[in-house]
C-alpha cells in the first residue's frame, strides 16, 4: 500500500493528512503553530505518521505543503496554494459543494470550485485582521471565555446589539465597554457574528455562492458565524462530514496521491 501525506502550515494551527492510495483518510493531526514554521510541520508530521505507523517521511510516496508555511515543510516533493488546496479537500470530501468562504487566523477566503476540483475563481481579505481566527480569539479574550464558549454564545441572543468598530483593536475595546457597561453578552456576541457575517459578503459573491456555501478553517466550527452567514447571505451553509479545518491538509494530500500516481512513485 502506498501513502500519501499533505501539510497545511497554517499562522494560528498546523494541520497534517495521509491518504492511502485509494485516496482514503489514514490518520490526521491539528496542533498549534510554532513561531518556526518547520518546526511545526516536522511536529504535526511526525504525529501523523506515527498514527499511521509508519516510521518517518521517506515511507511516504509524496507528500506536499499549503499554507501559510508551505516553503517550510521538510521532505515536501512540492507546494501547492492553500487556495487550490481548501478547494480540492471540499471537493473529495463533498462533491456537490461549489463555493467556500475560508476563515483563516489572518485572512478570509472566498473560492469557487470548478467540476474536477481546481479553483474557478476566488478573492481574498489578508488587509485587515477583523473576521479571522486571530479577530475571534481576541473577542473570547474580552469575555474572558474559551473559543467553543463564545461560538455558542450568540445563539441564546433574542436581540443583536450592533458592533460598529471594523478594526480587531477598535472592535475588542467597544466589546470590552458594552460588557462593562452590563449588556446582555449574548446579544453583544451576536453583534460580533453578524458583523463578521456582513464582512464575508463581497466574499461569497465573489465565490458564486447562489443557494448555498461552505465554510472552512477553525472557525467553520463557529455555530454562531454560521447562523448569522445563514441569516445576512441567505445561503444555507453546509456542514462537511470531514473536520472543516483540515480541508487544506486533505486537498494537498490528495493532489499528492494524484500526482505521485501519475508518476509512479
Amino acid at each position: 500500500m502506498k501513502y500519501f501525506g499533505g501539510c497545511d502550515v497554517g499562522s494560528t494551527y498546523t494541520k497534517c493528512v495521509i491518504l492511502d492510495e485509494e485516496g482514503r483518510m489514514v490518520a490526521d493531526t491539528t496542533i498549534r503553530s510554532k513561531i518556526n514554521s518547520e518546526v511545526s510541520a516536522t511536529m504535526a508530521l511526525e504525529e501523523t505518521l506515527a498514527k499511521a505507523g509508519l516510521k518517518e517521511a521517506k515511507e511516504l510516496s509524496y507528500l506536499i505543503g499549503t499554507g501559510y508555511g508551505r516553503n517550510k515543510v521538510p521532505f515536501a516533493d512540492e507546494n501547492i496554494s492553500e487556495i487550490s488546496c481548501h478547494a480540492m479537500g471540499v471537493h473529495v470530501t463533498d462533491p456537490s459543494v461549489k463555493a467556500i468562504i475560508d476563515i483563516g487566523g489572518q485572512d478570509v477566503k472566498g473560492i469557487s470550485i470548478d467540476t474536477d476540483g481546481t479553483v474557478k475563481n476566488f478573492a481574498m481579505n489578508d488587509k485587515c485582521a477583523a473576521g479571522t481566527g486571530r479577530f475571534y480569539e481576541a473577542m473570547a479574550n474580552a469575555f474572558e471565555m474559551t473559543l467553543p464558549e463564545f461560538s455558542d454564545l450568540s445563539l441564546s441572543a433574542r436581540n443583536t446589539i450592533p458592533i460598529t468598530a471594523q478594526c480587531t483593536v477598535f472592535a475588542e475595546s467597544e466589546v470590552i465597554t458594552l460588557v462593562g457597561e452590563g449588556k446582555p453578552m449574548d446579544e453583544i456576541a451576536a453583534g460580533i457574528q453578524m458583523a463578521v457575517a456582513k464582512r464575508c459578503f463581497v466574499m461569497s459573491k465573489k465565490a458564486g455562492a447562489t443557494d448555498s456555501i461552505t465554510l472552512t478553517g477553525g472557525c467553520a466550527k463557529n455555530a454562531g458565524l454560521k447562523k448569522a452567514i445563514e441569516h445576512v447571505l441567505k445561503l444555507k451553509v453546509i456542514d462537511l462530514k470531514t473536520d472543516p479545518q483540515l480541508m487544506g491538509a486533505l486537498g494537498a494530500a490528495e493532489y499528492a496521491r494524484q500526482k505521485g500516481l501519475a508518476k509512479g512513485a
